[in-house]
């Protein structure tokens, strides 16, 4: 007959690993979103820049529309002065 004593040392040893285990997949989610939002912003930037060089070239209706929806900006003047902020 065999007899087995399990010490509480294993089961800190268990219960530690799993702390970290949760805390490095929660630090690692958190780093992941935050680089996401950034990477947003930088293409929304490029985009509103891209959509003002257009502007630039051809006064179109469509391209107001398109930079009136990215920059929230509603006024043609707001979207023009925006515009030359990019462009220089």
């Amino acid at each position: 007959m065999k007899f087995e004593l399990k010490t509480e040392n294993e089961n800190y040893s268990k219960s530690f690993s799993q702390f970290f285990g949760i805390v490095f997949i929660l630090t690692l989610f958190i780093v992941l979103c935050d680089i996401a939002i950034k990477l947003g912003n930088i293409s929304r930037n490029h985009q509103i820049e891209y959509s003002c060089r257009l502007l630039s070239v051809e006064k179109s209706k469509l391209h107001f529309k398109k930079l009136s929806r990215l920059s929230n900006l509603k006024s043609k003047q707001l979207i023009w002065e925006l515009c030359r902020e990019f462009i220089k």
